[in-house]
């Protein structure tokens, strides 16, 4: 466990066919159900003090304790997904922390050093900040609020994912303001 973020919440790794990410994950892996946004409703969304429109699709699923996620940009904007995906990477671009005392975290980690790069919102209470901690793939760090619908929804897919059974592998995502 990190003394500075408590434990990782989450996995994030960037592909560039999602569709083919989750037939792996799911028949090969066995890691499932995945819940499915194709497009993903950020708002207030910022990478390096601009504000930009993100069309990202995305994809959950949890395998134990720790959620996977699958992005994939469906666009050119700016973003360190773009930016992962430009220097040839692919695969594991960041790990995600979560947190109910978003703004205490947030300022905390500020005070300590690390600096916002991008950030953004994804529902009710589901702010979202990475920072720039890129020192080789797959170390981004970020800072995810889960105190509203998308803690919700996280729960829903760390639960569905105990008992599945292999079927119904892929899920669209519920709308969160019914959460």
């Amino acid at each position: 466990m990190s003394k500075f973020f408590g434990e990782i919440r989450q996995l994030g790794y960037v592909v560039k066919d999602i569709e083919a990410a989750m037939e792996y994950w799911s028949n090969t892996l066995g890691v499932g159900p995945w819940y499915y946004n194709p497009k993903v409703p950020i708002k207030n969304y910022r990478y390096r003090d601009e504000i930009y429109e993100p069309h990202n699709s995305v994809a959950l699923a949890n395998s134990g304790f720790v959620q996977v996620e699958l992005i994939q940009c469906r666009n050119d904007v700016p973003s360190m997904y773009r930016d992962f995906l430009q220097a040839g990477n692919t695969g594991l671009q960041h790990v995600a922390y979560w947190t109910e005392s978003y703004d205490n975290d947030l300022a905390r980690l500020v005070a300590q050093g690390f600096r916002p790069v991008m950030s953004g919102e994804v529902g009710e209470r589901g702010r979202f900040v990475y920072f720039d901690t890129e020192y080789h793939p797959g170390t981004v760090i970020e800072l995810s609020e889960v105190a509203g619908p998308k803690g919700k929804l996280f729960d829903l897919i760390r639960n569905e994912s105990q008992e599945w059974d292999g079927h119904d592998p892929v899920r669209a995502f519920p709308d969160l303001s019914t959460l």
